[in-house]
């Protein structure tokens, strides 16, 4: 049984990718330092194929012991968006970039084959009128510390020998949605849609402005994805993930909400200074590995919504939800 290693693999994605990864029939060894808990990995602790190992990404020892028996890492553990990034900016710096750069080349030392990185689209910062949509080509513009430690490591993974055993690839995320896990409401579609459904008045600042969007459980779906191609198809490259239909203003966002939520009660602020917005092609993923999104907006903001109407969740604003607090005010009544 191959053994994949998920840094980071109770965060959001990475616990989303650890349960579609036994199901593939890997064996999964997570190593994570449990920042935000560890409730979401409850349901895989007694599955024989699953190990954790309690501990942090820059610790080198700690790494070397992980690494042993892996035939591929999937790289998540980061700081993660925009916010906790400047919160934070020499923690960032030292994970998303140094301990990143350190992972990849203890790897190589330790034999490792696949190593698969979780980069971001935010990379292309903000498109120029008539750029179209942006395939892995078009040049990298990022705009915020987080952006730029993806983008650095990005250039180092290109950069390193085309003969090394380890082969990389970046996997540029679109705008992650959806329930997981590990839940988050810091997200656009998963915010947006917990304010209308809880009765908020929502405030949107810069509705003009364009993202892609993916579904959390596509996104996990493309790490394996690569894991599962041939070395030829994935070595030294890099993928945008996600879908060319999913790329949406910030208004239409509301828009599809407001269809199953028509209650809802919208405010627009009109803003010119936000330095992202971009639309994305992810022809490239498609074609080379077959890639295609499973799931919609519409149908993860259904789920959102069921999940909050039916009281799945008796604190939604609950600090654990999110990478960095968030302020709301009172809930009003359902």
């Amino acid at each position: 049984m191959e053994r994949v290693l998920v840094t980071g693999g109770a965060g959001y994605i990475g616990s989303t990718l650890v349960h579609q990864l036994l199901d593939a029939g890997y064996a999964v060894r997570v190593l994570d330092n449990l920042t935000f808990g560890g409730e979401s990995l409850l349901g895989v602790l007694d599955h024989p194929a699953f190990e954790f190992v309690h501990g942090d990404v820059r610790d080198e020892s700690t790494v070397r012991s992980a690494l042993e028996g892996c035939c591929g890492v999937v790289h998540l553990a980061a700081i993660v968006g925009d916010p906790a990034c400047a919160r934070e900016p020499e923690l960032a710096r030292e994970i998303n970039e140094n301990a990143t750069k350190t992972l990849y080349r203890l790897c190589e030392e330790a034999g490792v084959e696949r190593f698969v990185f979780a980069s971001t689209c935010s990379n292309y910062g903000r498109m120029d009128a008539g750029d179209g949509l942006l395939s892995e080509d078009a040049p990298l513009r990022p705009v915020s510390l987080y952006a730029e430690t993806k983008v650095a490591v990005e250039r180092f993974l290109l950069e390193q020998p085309h003969d090394n055993r380890c082969a990389p690839t970046s996997l540029r995320f679109s705008t992650v949605y959806g329930i997981a896990p590990r839940v988050r409401f810091d997200l656009t579609v998963n915010d947006f849609t917990r304010d209308l459904v809880l009765g908020r008045e929502l405030v949107v600042f810069g509705e003009q402005f364009w993202r892609p969007y993916c579904h959390v459980r596509d996104l996990a779906r493309s790490a394996l994805a690569v894991l599962q191609a041939t070395r030829e198809d994935v070595a030294f490259d890099v993928f945008n993930v996600g879908s060319s239909e999913e790329n949406y203003q910030k208004k239409r966002i509301v828009e599809l909400i407001l269809e199953q939520v028509p209650q809802g009660r919208v405010r627009y602020v009109h803003k010119e200074e936000d330095p992202r917005d971009y639309r994305v092609s992810f022809e490239k993923i498609a074609q080379r590995l077959g890639f295609r999104i499973t799931r919609t907006v519409p149908q993860g903001i259904a789920e959102v919504k069921q999940v909050l109407d039916q009281g799945f969740l008796p604190d939604p604003d609950a600090a654990k939800y999110a990478n960095v607090p968030q302020q709301h005010a009172a809930p009003a009544a359902r």
